[in-house]
């Protein structure tokens, strides 16, 4: 009979999370499943963090300097990390434009919801192709997954892997505004009377923004 009861209980609590759209204390599902999967992610992004100053404190081998490594010649004169502040600069002004955006879907304005979720794509696509700028520079310049000229072996791997995975994240975010921002100038949202799709969307992009703001403290700046 015990058994019956529980089996029942456990039945009844996977019943009604399945049949409500609003678990966790009235928070959307869509909004809490976002948030659920941002936070893998942030394990994720901090095991790769945790891995990479493991291996930057264990080396026997001098690390490469960043002001030299991500130095640009502009004019004839070199400029450390040019390139890498106006990579951040553009990434977290995007995180203004999606927060405005936000903030018009709150008011159903949709042409300036689509238009600014468009804005905060091009700059994501902005970030992602001067990343690429980026890598094409050190690759040229010898640095390999396997191989450093300007120190040890591990940068080349560290810095893949990580700045990779983050631009991966950042392409996947561009997609899914544009994707968004489409069907927000379509009135697909706003037939639905709910734009909370947008809020969801941003979220995302200022997670991918924060984890951003840890990287360069930690490559960059480190």
């Amino acid at each position: 009979m015990a058994h019956q009861v529980e089996g029942e209980g456990w039945q009844g609590i996977v019943g009604d999370l399945s049949a409500d759209r609003k678990a966790f204390r009235n928070v959307p599902w869509g909004k809490a499943m976002m948030w659920l999967f941002l936070l893998s992610d942030t394990f994720v992004f901090g095991c790769f963090l945790t891995s990479y100053m493991s291996v930057r404190m264990s080396t026997t081998v001098a690390w490469p300097n960043p002001s030299e490594v991500f130095a640009l010649t502009i004019g004839g004169a070199h400029i450390p990390l040019i390139l890498i502040a106006i990579m951040t600069f553009v990434l977290i002004s995007s995180s203004g434009t999606m927060a405005m955006a936000v903030n018009f879907a709150y008011r159903r304005d949709r042409a300036k919801t689509a238009a600014l979720m468009l804005a905060t794509a091009v700059l994501g696509a902005t970030f992602v192709g001067m990343q690429a700028f980026e890598w094409t520079k050190l690759i040229s310049e010898g640095v390999r997954p396997w191989a450093n000229p300007f120190g040890a072996a591990q940068f080349g791997s560290t810095f893949f892997m990580i700045t990779g995975f983050h631009g991966l994240h950042v392409s996947a975010g561009v997609i899914y505004l544009s994707i968004v921002a489409f069907r927000v100038s379509r009135g697909v949202y706003e037939r639905k009377g709910n734009y909370e799709i947008v809020e969801i969307a941003g979220l995302y992009w200022h997670f991918v923004d924060l984890v951003w703001v840890f990287i360069f403290a930690f490559f960059y700046l480190w």
